[in-house]
């Protein structure tokens, strides 16, 4: 018997987990993220950089930094557009990832190299400690939902035994978070404090962007869940908890899916705050697009190409903001380190 965290890194991370197989994200995937369903996510994300530099808080020779960018696809159209609106940053400033698995780092690369030959150079670092900048612009997108975490209810923690799920006692860390954010029922995160100091240590001055579902308040309940080939499956419908039977068991899933859950963005911004960091906003995805300007940027395609390949890439951009799909489930919260 195992507490869930051990079990959920074993799925998630270990050499035969998940993430280790380099899963396909998007339609042919289990799930899609917003960097896959439209490249105006990157852009927008590359006009904010582009204000952080000319408000003069970054400067141009800072390193821009993707934390889970699986295949490089955000960091891809990060720099596609920097050439589209500021070509002449891309002579100064330094892309960087981080990347812990080699096999991913590798089909980064060939992304990269496919995407922009020798034009663009990239640097890659297994963790944030091997990392060091004066300055950084630091992004990422739905990382927090897989960092791993403990499962709590009624006082009790989750441990498991062979794909079975048990309550047992909690120890006392996991007691000392369920008190201090008044959580009963749901998931307590592990690793947002290392994170947050890691980074600090690595970047002298920093920006921080990140996008994820979750909510600025403890949900209440248990949010842990499964994404497979699109569809979803709260975690105990699969198992002796579930009233009814569903086609799909754990073990049919294990290391072959997506497992995650939602982000409580108050404990990720205390654990930000305590390393130095300041929070500068929190709000929806659709807001903080719009804000980094993406409606000046379909502007911008719509005056350069037809009008069928612009309500194509409109129909796709409109979903990162539609309240009914991305726009309001997911949120942004961005934090500054002066």
């Amino acid at each position: 018997m195992i507490p869930f965290s051990q079990y959920m890194n074993e799925w998630l991370y270990a050499k035969d987990g998940y993430y280790a197989s380099m899963p396909s994200i998007g339609k042919k995937g289990d799930f899609a993220t917003s960097a896959t369903t439209s490249m105006f996510f990157g852009g927008a994300i590359a006009k904010r950089l582009i204000s952080v530099v000319e408000s003069g808080f970054l400067s141009k020779t800072c390193a821009v930094v993707e934390i889970g960018a699986h295949h490089g696809y955000m960091s891809a159209d990060i720099v596609q557009f920097i050439y589209t609106l500021k070509p002449a940053l891309l002579d100064t400033l330094t892309f960087v990832i981080i990347e812990p698995q080699e096999k991913i780092k590798l089909e980064q690369e060939r992304y990269f190299k496919e995407s922009f030959g020798e034009a663009v150079k990239f640097c890659w670092f297994k963790s944030l400690k091997e990392f060091k900048a004066k300055e950084a612009f630091v992004v990422a997108n739905e990382l927090f939902d897989a960092f791993i975490c403990e499962v709590v209810k009624d006082g009790q923690m989750l441990y498991m035994s062979d794909n079975k799920p048990i309550f047992g006692d909690m120890d006392t860390k996991t007691k000392e978070m369920c008190c201090r954010y008044n959580i009963t029922k749901g998931e307590i995160a592990k690793g947002y404090e290392e994170f947050a100091n890691e980074l600090s240590n690595s970047v002298q001055k920093c920006e921080f962007i990140t996008f994820d579902y979750g909510q600025k308040e403890p949900r209440g309940d248990i949010s842990l869940r499964i994404y497979s080939a699109h569809k979803t499956y709260p975690f105990f419908s699969l198992t002796d908890y579930a009233k009814g039977k569903c086609a799909k068991d754990l073990n049919s899933l294990y290391k072959r899916s997506d497992l995650t859950y939602d982000v409580n963005f108050l404990h990720l911004k205390d654990a930000f705050e305590s390393s130095g960091f300041k929070e500068c906003m929190f709000c929806t995805q659709a807001k903080a697009l719009v804000d980094f300007g993406l409606i000046d940027l379909l502007e911008i395609l719509k005056n350069n190409v037809s009008e069928n390949s612009y309500r194509m890439e409109l129909a796709k951009a409109m979903q990162l903001i539609d309240p009914s799909l991305l726009g309001e489930r997911f949120n942004m919260i961005r934090f500054q380190k002066e």
